[in-house]
Parts: C-alpha cells; sequence; structure tokens
C-alpha cells in the first residue's frame, strides 16, 4: 500500500521540540547538543549540555550537523502530520511506527563513504547490517540495495536477510548458539560463519571433513578490555558469553593453534559492545584483533587471515538530534590506531545496527486520557512497555527523548510543565519518561518517542497482549508531499488470540479428562 498527502509545514514549526539530555552520554554527543542549540536549531529547550569546544573538532562541523539534524526533524514533523491527515494514526490507531527512509540511505550512504575515505583502493568491504535491530524485511531490502549485507543470529534472521534478497555472499552468520542444522544450512548457502567457541569449532571440523565448503570461516574472539556504561551491552567484559576469551589462561595458543591446524580458517571477529562503549574502547578491541591476526599470519608463514570483522557497535547520542559520534569520526580513529588493518592487506566486515537506524525511527502514540496524580501531570498513552520494554525497565541506560503534537499532529509549543508519559500496561512502572518538561499533552494529543527505529520496533513484548502496531516508511514523492508505505501491518485481535493458542482452545481440558487415552 502507497499513501500521500500534502502537508505543508514551516522551519519554524519544526523546532517546537523540548529535548532533556539524560546523563552519561559521551562529551563529544552533549557538546553538539549545546552547541546546535545555541545556533538556533531544531534543539532547542536541551539541558545538561557541556560546554567543551575540544570535542567539536573530532566530530564533524556544528554547521553540517546541525543542517542533517534540522532535515531530519523537519521531515518528521512533516511524517506525523501526514499520518494524522491520512488515518495512519487517529482514535481507532493509536500508535504507530514511522521510518524516515531517506535518513536511512543516508546513513547507508555515509558509513560507506567513511569507510571508502581510509582503506586503500580495491580493499574488500562488507558493511554487514545487523539484522538483530530492525528485523524488517523492507528495511533489510532498503539497506541492501543501499550497498549493505545482512549480519544475521538465528535462522529467523537468515529467513528475513533471504527474503530481503540479500546474497549469502554479503551475509554473516554469529550467533553463541548456533545448531548443527543452522551451521549445515549456512555452510549450504554458501554464508560466512563466525564460530563461537571450540565445542562449535569442532562441528565445524566435521562439517568441512564431510565435502566442499563455499563459506567464510572464522573464529570469534573476546578481547577481554572491559565494558562501557551498560553492562548487558557490553562483550569484551572478562566473563562475557561470547566468542574464545583471549587473556584466559592458554587461550590465545589454543587460538593460534587452531589456524595452524585449519587452513580453511580465513577471517577473525571481535565484536566489543554496543551502546554505552566509547570509541577509544571500540579501537582498542579492533587493535587486538588485528594483532591476532598478525601473529597467527606470521606464526603460518602465509596470510590466512585474509579478512577481519570488527563487528559494529557505534553508540547513538540519545540527548539531542544530533548524529554524533559520526561514522566519519570512527573510521579516522581507527585508521588512526590500526593503520595497518587498512593498507589493503585485509578485508573488512562491518556489523552495524543500531547506528544505522536509531535516528530514523519514531513511535508516535495517541494521549488517551490525562489525569494528575499527587500534583504530577500524566499523559496515558498506547505506547509503554510493549514496544519500549527497555526504556521501561531500565529507564536510565535507555532514556527516550518526547516530542510534543497535538491532535492535527502539529509540533506543540507553549510553557512546559513537567509530566510523565504512560503506556497503556498495568503496572505503575510502564512510563516512558517521568517528570519529563514538555508542552502540556492534552487529550487527543500525540506523543512521540524519538530515536526508536532500532531495536524498538524489535522487541515487542506481548504484556496485556496489547497488539504489534503498524510501521510505516515514509519519504517525499515528486510532488512534494509526504508517501508512506506499509513495512509491517498493525496486528489484528485475531492475529492475538492465534499467537496466544486460539486453535488449541480446548487442549488442556481435554488433557487427562476421564475417558480420555
Amino acid at each position: 500500500m502507497l499513501v500521500r498527502g500534502g502537508v505543508p509545514t514551516s522551519s519554524a514549526s519544526s523546532c517546537a521540540y523540548v529535548y532533556s539530555h539524560p546523563v552519561g552520554l559521551n562529551r563529544a554527543s552533549q557538546y553538539i547538543g549545546s552547541a546546535t542549540s545555541a545556533r538556533g536549531g531544531c534543539l532547542a529547550g536541551s539541558t545538561g549540555s557541556r560546554q567543551d569546544g575540544a570535542a567539536v573538532a573530532e566530530i564533524e562541523t556544528v554547521e553540517d550537523i546541525g543542517s542533517e539534524a534540522h532535515g531530519r526533524a523537519a521531515r518528521r514533523d512533516r511524517a506525523v502530520r501526514a499520518a494524522v491527515e491520512q488515518g495512519l494514526l487517529g482514535p481507532d490507531a493509536a500508535v504507530a511506527g514511522l521510518l524516515d527512509v531517506t535518513g536511512i540511505r543516508e546513513s547507508a550512504a555515509a558509513l560507506r563513504a567513511a569507510f571508502e575515505a581510509v582503506t586503500a583502493p580495491g580493499t574488500p568491504v562488507l558493511h554487514a547490517f545487523a539484522v538483530k535491530a530492525t528485523p524488517l524485511v523492507p528495511v533489510v531490502r532498503l539497506l541492501h540495495e543501499a550497498g549493505v549485507g545482512a549480519e544475521v543470529a538465528s535462522p529467523g534472521e537468515l529467513a528475513l536477510a533471504r527474503a530481503a534478497g540479500v546474497p549469502s555472499g554479503r551475509t554473516v552468520l554469529d550467533s553463541p548458539a548456533k545448531t548443527p542444522a543452522e551451521l549445515r544450512e549456512a555452510l549450504a548457502l554458501g554464508v560466512a560463519v563466525n564460530a563461537d567457541n571450540p565445542q562449535e569449532l569442532d562441528r565445524l571440523d566435521a562439517l568441512v571433513g564431510s565435502g566442499p565448503v563455499r563459506s567464510p570461516l572464522g573464529l570469534r574472539v573476546n578481547p577481554q578490555i572491559g565494558g562501557g556504561t551498560i553492562g548487558a551491552t557490553s562483550t569484551a567484559t572478562r566473563t562475557s558469553k561470547f566468542g574464545v576469551a583471549l587473556r584466559d589462561e592458554g587461550a590465545r595458543e589454543w587460538v593460534v593453534r587452531a589456524y595452524t591446524e585449519r587452513p580453511w580458517l580465513t577471517r577473525l571477529h571481535a565484536h566489543t559492545g554496543s551502546q554505552g562503549i566509547p570509541l577509544p574502547l571500540l579501537a582498542r578491541g579492533v587493535a587486538e584483533v588485528y594483532a591476532l591476526a598478525e601473529e597467527i599470519n606470521a606464526t603460518v608463514g602465509r596470510r590466512q587471515v585474509d579478512t577481519v570483522d570488527i563487528g559494529g557497535g557505534l553508540p547513538v547520542n540519545v540527548a539531542s538530534e544530533a548524529t554524533a559520534p559520526t561514522y566519519a569520526e570512527y573510521a579516522r580513529v581507527l585508521a588512526g590506531q590500526v593503520p595497518g588493518l587498512f593498507d589493503g592487506r585485509y578485508g573488512l566486515v562491518t556489523e552495524f545496527g543500531r547506528s544505522l537506524l536509531a535516528k530514523h525511527g519514531t513511535v508516535v502514540a495517541r494521549v488517551e486520557y490525562t489525569k494528575s496524580a499527587g500534583g504530577r501531570r500524566i499523559a496515558v498513552t498506547h505506547a509503554g512497555v510493549q514496544v519500549a520494554a527497555r526504556t521501561v525497565y531500565v529507564p536510565g541506560a535507555w532514556p527516550l527523548r518526547i516530542a510534543a503534537y497535538d491532535a492535527g499532529g502539529r509540533p506543540k509549543t507553549g510553557p512546559e510543565t513537567v509530566q510523565d508519559v504512560a503506556g497503556p500496561a498495568c503496572f505503575s512502572g510502564d512510563l516512558l519518561a517521568e517528570g519529563r518538561a514538555l508542552p502540556l499533552l492534552e487529550q487527543g494529543d500525540y506523543a512521540a518517542a524519538l530515536d526508536t527505529g532500532a531495536y524498538y520496533f524489535a522487541h515487542h513484548y506481548a504484556y496485556n497482549s496489547l497488539a504489534r502496531p503498524g510501521i510505516y516508511g515514509y519519504a517525499p514523492d515528486p510532488d512534494g508531499d509526504v508517501a508512506f508505505a506499509v513495512v509491517r501491518e498493525p496486528q489484528s485481535l485475531a492475529e492475538v488470540v492465534a499467537e496466544s493458542g486460539g486453535a488449541h482452545a480446548s487442549a488442556l481440558t481435554t488433557l487427562g479428562a476421564p475417558g480420555s487415552r
């Protein structure tokens, strides 16, 4: 389905947001938020920023970032208003996800350009989108057509990548718990596989020995260099469940020996972590795996390891509209710290997810009721734990910016009021934002959770049997209007019942009943 609608808007209306800075962000992203706000961009109302001018020299210019942020906010404003006007949002469609197709394409282009700028000509580079971040076939297809492959971690994700048309040669399988059937399928298709541990490598031994294999094969290692500010997304800690723990006694020697005994092992993989991991720690993880590749090749006396998979993990600034850090910044840091990785001797694989999609998705929910409790205003919406489980349960680590729109989908202005933005689930902690200063949300308005393009469309939580919302991509059409395309249909109540065993309603009442066999 494709729908269109013209939505006139002004640059002034695009700036009618009130944002709050969560704590614990890197200094560069905090600086950009304050600098862009000071220059009259769409970030007015940010608080908690650091006035640290040195940070901006490490990233893109404030002018460039301000322009990108302003364009993204303006597109979102137009899309929200168009969604209301066209009935994608309203009394009978109280929550929806919106994806900025233009922004996604720009992210893919920025990623490719950033690494092209630092790699030797002719270096094979595969950027593989971490499908777990936004497991939607149209999204994977869009990125594929933008030159980005797929990194998958389950049979389901592999099926999504195949349905999206991603070739096996541009697909990488990573998972700490691959079954023999998964490994056989991947090898039959020619999908690249990174073994996670010695036992999995034993399984690959048997499969490789049974016949020719087209798949590039590698081993994942954990450099054990420490975690970031969010433990759950730090994958290079001393006790991480991922990969071979490189600093455990005898582990490094075992890895080198594993390669000398298996000439078909040609890749090496490491992923230091994701949100909450600073650039220096990401770069250190890449440096560790590069040094190991050099050691392996020196030991075997040839370039057996020909490709290094550096994972993904670029964190996303959730404090303001600005994209920070950028792919260009990260690529420059890597090239400065690990120059040998970019001189053409090694192919590269990356596995970015959140950083490609987060800034380009918005969950928009209708305000069903408003009330006061204990002197605090509360806006009760239709978006809560079912779409934002991480934010609801761990708000300090996964805060969201909230934008307020009126009943017509226009950005709200007016005095700020401290209020809670609550979800529909039946427990008191179901809050998208608590004590947030925003233009007063009223019944029939809309609250938009920003930066939700990654993981928020992946982690549906069926509490209270709440249905999955519809997701729609948007982009300008040739006439300058807003065009929408269905990415995922809203889940129907019949589908909720079917998913909950509706076809087996009598299964338990007959089990063990008198006279049953």
